[in-house]
């Protein structure tokens, strides 16, 4: 820092022929000008000028708090005390026989003591117009590594740099710790046409809080947190943080850029990071580092390939679980800063699992300090609320056909990436994204510009976006919420599709649960729950999943949803639940909790009922849950031919009344073939079903064993095939399965 004012010296120099022809007097309405931040270049005012003609140097400060001012010229250690031209902190000198601009810092007299500083306005500035052209072409992949707040040194001072899109304001002031929160004294310089505003601040440091103070072109002045931020300030302070971005880079997940997802075993563990586990001690959720000790190990011996985080964007709302986000860019402080979301990250990696992050780029809450009329006018969000308010939710729509909004969502998809190494996301209300009359009445919207519903800003954001991280990270998954038919969710773009990876299949799951809640009496009426799902099954590349959505607000539990009686009798209806859905094609997804069949419904505020793993349905549920995973990540054919409809086949589904379901899935050989008997009635099931191949069988998961809660009824293990047809199969096996169970048999 020894060298800053001779750096400061060549610095200005650069200056000299932009700002030589300033008048010597400045005017109370230019002073006030520079007070309001309405000029759209301050620097041009502030800072050590050459005075035209040979007249000398001016130099002008801004410091609201300061009793007096001086110009201390570091070349020859003069001090010029400044004239104070208005009492909110403006100061002048002028130097009439100095010829040529020098080193210089201003020293302040602030409660009796001398503070010397350096002078933000004496800076080129960090970035141009042009460096920003593609983030207003919404071409910028990482519009973070220019925009936010960015540690730099800059002629050898040390400092941050801060840039903000704002383009329709007044005025833009950068508050923070750094300057003592005075709301006049950093007015931010505009970037030409960019739409920008930028200043950098030699006095600020890594660790700091600051905010944006923006005059709306409304007249409105908002205290604004930065969209950047890589790190926020809890509520109610809700001030964005200065992050060191030293050793952060591009994520290296080259091993995973060699994988296909879509012939991978992806069996994704549903969690909310504030409600799995509460410290033993201490009524709070573990933390991100506390979470590092226990959660990948309970993964890795429940055999998941992944875990799928709830929002852990920043958010104000809890009982939002973190779908309104208001910091796209930074992980929730709930549970620690970056760095230990990031170790959290990286110890599941290290233990083979994958991390899935639930990514919200379909909408944002109204909060005063965010997105919302960011610079006095709608600039992330639709002016018109029949485009740009979703009347359901009470939250603001991004507006897609806007280059910047496109640019900042697919930065803050990469910043996921590159930050923390995710594996990807999973990509939340989808549905609401397409179309335009999503959740509204006649009148209530605005058709595209075909006539249509489709939101085709949309759907080209979200090309764009599946492009942009498959290119990026050829191994990133990327799975669609979706609920309706739109079509080639997950096809490629080149191809007229969306690019999504995965899309949760929301009709089977709301199928298949219909089902299992309907009494056993009435079972034989809703048959076509199981079935139904068959016939569109491989139109898309399907997860099958019992998501957070299935337990909250009113639904119950997973385990209460089984319409039986008796306790036992509703876990072991779940135990045949999840047995069809790991047997069944896709993909897998389940949330926390459903694992050992927690009783009571999802409480975002209090944690998971961990003390039923101490009864034994409860733990062989747990063990059932174990062993589906190892299966299906050991059998290469469940994986390999999840969305391969040539491999599926019923061998009876037309059973209503006996309710049973039996299929088959097949591999690259006989070895890889899987018989799934299912039997969802109250009564011993001992039948014929149709058999493929000839030879010995075997069971290779039984839902009813003992081992798993299960009563053991059907009793032999090992079965020989009869050389007669059955189900118009060339083979037989007579095969008992117990009451509400599953049995997955394989060639022995």
């Amino acid at each position: 820092m020894q060298n800053d004012g001779f750096s400061l010296l060549f610095h200005s120099l650069n200056w000299v022929t932009i700002y030589l022809v300033r008048a010597m007097v400045i005017s109370k309405k230019e002073i006030k000008a520079c007070l309001d931040g309405v000029v759209g270049d301050p620097h041009a005012w502030l800072g050590l000028h050459l005075l035209g003609e040979g007249k000398g140097v001016v130099a002008r400060a801004l410091d609201p708090e300061a009793e007096t001012v001086s110009l201390m010229n570091l070349l020859t250690k003069s001090l010029h005390p400044m004239k104070c031209l208005d009492q909110k902190g403006f100061f002048e000198v002028l130097l009439t026989k100095e010829g040529e601009l020098f080193p210089y810092r201003f020293v302040s007299r602030r409660e009796g003591k001398d503070c010397e500083w350096v002078d933000p306005y004496a800076f080129r500035p960090t970035l141009s117009n042009d460096d920003l052209t593609g983030f207003n072409e919404g071409s910028e992949r990482r519009p973070f590594l220019k925009l936010g707040s960015i540690p730099r040194t800059v002629d050898e001072v040390e400092g941050i740099s801060f840039v903000v899109w704002a383009p329709s304001a007044r005025s833009v002031h950068l508050v923070g710790d750094f300057n003592g929160w005075n709301t006049r004294s950093l007015p931010m310089r505009s970037l030409g046409s960019s739409g920008c505003r930028e200043l950098f601040v030699p006095r600020a440091r890594v660790g700091q809080k600051y905010k944006y103070r923006v005059l709306g072109v409304d007249g409105v002045l908002r205290e604004k947190g930065d969209p950047f931020s890589f790190k926020c300030e809890p509520p109610p302070g809700n001030a964005s943080i200065v992050c060191d971005r030293k050793g952060e880079g591009f994520s290296d997940q080259a091993a995973e850029a060699s994988i296909n997802p879509r012939e991978t075993p992806i069996s994704i563990y549903e969690m909310h990071l504030g409600s799995w586990k509460f410290h033993e001690t201490e009524n709070r959720p573990l933390s991100y580092l506390e979470l590092c000790d226990v959660l990948p190990l309970y993964l890795v011996e429940l055999g998941f390939s992944h875990v799928e985080f709830l929002p852990p964007s920043e958010y104000p709302y809890g009982a939002s679980w973190g779908y309104q986000v208001t910091g796209f860019y930074a992980p929730t402080h709930r549970y620690g800063p970056p760095e230990d979301f990031k170790a959290l990250v990286d110890a599941c990696k290290k233990s083979g699992i994958g991390v899935i992050v639930d990514w919200v780029p379909a909408h944002f809450p109204s909060d005063e300090f965010a997105l919302a009329c960011f610079d006095g006018t709608c600039l992330f969000e639709h002016e018109d609320p029949r485009l740009g308010r979703h009347a359901e939710w009470g939250t603001l729509i991004f507006n897609y056909g806007r280059p910047e909004v496109r640019s900042f969502l697919i930065g803050s998809a990469l910043a996921w990436l590159d930050r923390f190494g995710v594996s990807g996301f999973r990509v939340d209300a989808v549905a609401s994204m397409l179309y335009l009359d999503y959740g509204r009445k006649e009148g209530e919207w605005i058709p595209n510009r075909e006539g249509g519903n489709e939101n085709l800003e949309a759907i080209e954001f979200i090309r764009q976006f599946n492009q942009t991280i498959h290119e990026e990270y050829p191994g990133a998954i990327s799975i669609a919420e979706e609920s309706t038919a739109f079509p080639r969710i997950t096809q490629p773009p080149h191809s007229g599709g969306l690019g999504f990876d995965f899309k949760w299949n929301m009709g089977w799951m709301h199928d298949v649960l219909g089902y299992f809640g309907t009494p056993q009496d009435k079972r034989p009426d809703c048959h076509e729950g199981l079935t139904f799902g068959a016939t569109y099954q491989f139109s898309e590349n399907f997860v099958q999943a019992f998501s957070h959505d299935e337990v909250v607000h009113g639904k119950g539990s997973l385990a209460n949803k089984m319409n039986l009686p008796d306790p036992a009798e509703r876990l072991a209806n779940l135990r045949a639940l999840l047995s069809l859905q790991w047997t069944w094609p896709g993909k897998k997804t389940l949330f926390m909790g459903c694992e050992f069949g927690q009783w009571k419904e999802w409480d975002f505020d209090s944690a998971i009922d961990w003390a039923l793993l101490e009864l034994p349905l409860h733990g062989g549920l747990l063990k059932l849950v174990g062993d589906l995973n190892r299966a299906y990540l050991e059998h290469p054919s469940w994986a390999k031919t999840d969305h391969q409809g040539a491999k599926f086949r019923w061998v009876d589904c037309h059973d209503r009344e006996g309710q049973t379901l039996s299929f088959l899935r097949f591999g690259d050989g006989r070895e890889e073939a899987l018989l799934i008997a299912c039997n969802f009635s109250n009564q011993l099931a001992h039948r014929e079903w149709g058999c493929p191949f000839p030879g010995d069988w075997k069971i290779l998961i039984d839902s009813d064993s003992p081992d798993y809660g299960g009563e053991g009824a059907a009793g032999d293990t090992r079965f020989v095939a009869m050389d007669h047809a059955c189900h118009d199969l060339p083979y037989a096996l007579s095969v008992p399965v117990g009451r509400w169970s599953v049995r997955i048999l394989c060639p022995a």
